[in-house]
């Protein structure tokens, strides 16, 4: 999933590491790992370490690695796969929580699944039962909760559409099912991204009866699509932009000729402008400096202000819009 900051100020020198990933394991029975590389757990390959990185296999461990961070004060990251997110290279600053709770039913025409589970995963679990509503999950990289955090959509779906509710671990410890009604849904947004003291630990999506064989095609359509149109044999954040009202990022990019415009290790992709892919030797400060090249190429030349997709995780503090010149 995107990057969900917690609370807490904690500059990292301040973290004695060791002795928190001890009392961690302790007092919550998860192992955590201090200085974890995150080029190893992000899509791009991009990312300096985390100061404490913990994997939550379930939603108990999810909730009590969350509890403790708040409790002491600590800043804390949720990941998922990795996607739609670039770390920066000074790394992250207190505790990386990877979300590993995978725990998924069917019921009736109703798909509950926890903040883990991978999105492809969840839309082929539909269609095996019947089930429509769910295909557009196919091309989204990351995880149920990301999904509903950013309102994740693809192929003329979107999880706003399809989601019944949602539970939320909220800012005083406590749990609520929230309906997609309250969760403030607009373009790749939720009232989640305003207010990052409220996690996703699980989501209910109500879809519709069909024929098994008949969603199975729709799925290979997609992903033939994406074997087509996206860079998929390299490493990237899926699309960098929002697509402006009435047209398409990737279109405008592609249209100042900037495919195959390079800085240091990242590229725009010569297959869909939209992305920006790392040839294996990039940082992440060479995939910043490439997105403000090419937003301002944008705004100077068509004069259009792209927004984001992505985010950017992790202490940027060193990093001055200067070295986008």
């Amino acid at each position: 999933m995107p990057a969900v900051t917690g609370p807490g100020p904690g500059p990292v020198a301040a973290l004695d590491a060791v002795r928190i990933a001890a009392d961690l394991a302790r007092r919550v029975g998860v192992r955590a790992t201090p200085g974890e590389p995150m080029a190893k757990h992000t899509t791009m390959r991009v990312g300096g370490p985390a100061d404490l990185f913990a994997t939550a296999h379930n939603a108990f461990e999810l909730r009590g690695l969350v509890r403790f961070a708040r409790a002491r004060g600590i800043p804390y990251l949720l990941l998922g796969r990795g996607s739609d997110l670039v770390v920066s290279d000074a790394g992250v600053r207190g505790l990386v929580i990877a979300v590993r709770a995978e725990a998924s039913r069917l019921e009736g025409d109703r798909y509950t699944a926890d903040a883990g589970v991978p999105m492809a995963r969840a839309a082929t679990e539909a269609q095996k039962a019947g089930l429509s509503g769910l295909e557009y999950g196919l091309a989204i990289p990351g995880t149920v909760g990301g999904a509903v955090w950013a309102n994740a959509g693809a192929h003329g779906g979107d999880t706003a559409a399809i989601l019944e509710s949602a539970t939320l671990l909220l800012a005083d410890g406590s749990e609520a099912v929230v309906p997609t009604s309250e969760l403030g849904f607009g373009y790749r947004h939720s009232r989640l991204k305003d207010n990052p003291s409220e996690l996703v630990l699980g989501a209910a999506f109500r879809l519709v009866r069909a024929d098994a064989a008949t969603i199975a095609g729709r799925l290979d359509e997609i992903r033939r699509w994406r074997r087509e149109h996206q860079p998929l044999g390299l490493p990237s954040a899926g699309s960098v932009f929002r697509n402006p009202p009435g047209d398409s990022a990737g279109r405008l990019i592609d249209s100042l000729g900037l495919k195959g415009r390079r800085i240091g290790g990242a590229v725009v992709s010569e297959k869909h402008a939209n992305f920006i892919v790392n040839d294996r030797q990039g940082t992440a400060s060479d995939v910043r400096r490439l997105v403000e090249v090419v937003r301002a190429e944008v705004r100077d030349r068509l004069g259009i202000e792209l927004a984001l997709e992505i985010e950017l995780a992790g202490d940027w503090s060193a990093w001055t819009p200067e070295e986008a010149a």
